[in-house]
């Protein structure tokens, strides 16, 4: 799942209990906050038991599944018997009754509540004696709001009385029933959000509300960039098997800017000011479904532009079959969104908490434009772009936001024309 994941969500099971299993199959689909990813088998055998069901939401570390294994033949399964330890074969044993036992420990019931509670909450609640209605109040820090098994337990803490947990009559009690939506004209089609675009509803609104959004204008000159990159683009891809976009040419610019202005290199954690050691550029790219991801390239000043290239495609094409890695969305430091891809002139993008600047590039266009010559001024055709620079106005302040867009647009203007590559 990658370091910096603690939970994710149970989307799919692949494979059901009594189906064999090879080694590196994948046994079920999960979902983080932000990639979806397949849990691969790490040996032989048949699946016995899922311990989890679709929808649950399970901390990383957690037992999902248990698979019987047999050996081919009767040597080796001697062999494992003489190898390992029968303490080893003991606790190993306990292990999985004792994951047996908590499964079916009574589940708390919440059928008038719409709130999720994954099998290891229900458990704590049930040995606490925690009702449904107190379960109800305790706040989430999870996903979607979610109480994980910290906050349960730090609940727990604060608890004084345990004799005044109330008790739920589920005959009684009244029992909440979602309508389903109706067309008012009887034409329309009503379709639930899907989870991915659920969660970034939830972090628009949420990047709104934390930061305060300004933005700086600055349009830029790239024609001697467009007339570079069509002298070399089908050597460079024929000598790398790469196409040669103007994505790794911004990113080079903005990778330099960062390093020249590390002030928006950071992030923000209440009082305190986070300045970043690397620099990790994040790339939002769009999905084939219409939704939204951000790749990040990680020690992006580090790259030369074929290794900026290379990686642009790569987290690209990776992100449109949905291949990434969890880790490949975490840890970005500054991110640029290319609007121009669409025909866009300049957008005003939201900023991906928590960082505090994010760059729009608008569509490159042939306009007219005045062009100062040692023989005076004359009007011309030029290739030109709109940069989009979003920043955090609770600690980033104009004349930082304005130098570095225009830090990042005097590299591209001034581009070497006669590098190679």
């Amino acid at each position: 799942m990658g370091e910096s994941v603690a939970e994710a969500t149970v989307t799919n099971w692949l494979k059901q209990v009594g189906d064999k299993i090879e080694a590196d199959e994948a046994v079920l689909e999960v979902a983080t906050d932000k990639v979806d990813s397949e849990v691969p088998s790490e040996v032989s055998g048949v699946l016995i038991e899922q311990l989890f069901s679709k929808d649950d939401l399970v901390e990383v570390g957690q037992t999902i599944a248990i698979i019987e294994t047999e050996g081919e033949n009767e040597e080796v399964t001697v062999e494992i018997e003489e190898t390992v330890a029968p303490e080893i074969i003991e606790e190993v044993t306990k292990t999985i009754e004792s994951v047996k036992e908590s499964l079916a420990a009574p589940a708390i019931a919440n059928s008038n509540s719409e709130k999720f509670f994954s099998p290891l909450v229900r458990n704590i609640a049930a040995a606490e004696g925690i009702g449904a209605e107190e379960l109800n109040r305790i706040p989430g820090t999870g996903s979607e709001g979610r109480v994980t098994k910290n906050d349960i337990l730090e609940y727990l803490k604060t608890r004084t009385n345990k004799s005044e947990v109330e008790t739920v009559n589920i005959v009684d009690a009244p029992v909440s029933t979602k309508s389903a939506p109706v067309s008012v004209s009887g034409g329309d089609e009503i379709v639930e959000m899907d989870r991915m675009r659920k969660l970034i509803a939830g972090y628009m609104i949420s990047s709104q509300q934390t930061s305060a959004h300004v933005y700086s204008f600055i349009e830029v000159d790239m024609t001697n960039i467009v007339k570079w990159r069509e002298k070399h683009k089908n050597e460079f891809e024929k000598r790398e098997g790469e196409k040669l976009t103007f994505t790794p040419i911004f990113m080079e610019a903005v990778a330099k800017a960062l390093k020249d202005y590390p002030g928006m290199n950071i992030s923000v954690d209440g009082d305190y000011i986070i300045k970043k050691k690397n620099i990790n550029l994040g790339m939002a790219a769009a999905l084939p479904n219409g939704n939204l991801i951000v790749p990040v390239i990680k020690n992006a000043d580090q790259l030369n532009l074929v290794g900026m290239a290379k990686a642009v495609n790569d987290l690209g094409n990776r992100a449109k079959l949905g291949k990434l890695k969890p880790d490949e969305t975490k840890g970005g430091t500054y991110t640029v969104t290319n609007v121009g891809s669409f025909g866009s002139v300049f957008g005003t993008p939201i900023l991906n908490q928590p960082e505090v600047g994010i760059l729009a590039l608008g569509a490159i266009r042939k306009v007219p434009a005045v062009i100062e010559t040692p023989e005076g001024d004359f009007i011309g055709i030029r290739q030109k772009m709109f940069l989009t620079h979003g920043y955090d106005h609770r600690i980033i302040d104009g004349a930082l936001g304005g130098m570095f867009v225009k830090r990042v647009a005097e590299y591209l203007e001034n581009f070497d024309t006669t590098r190679t590559i």
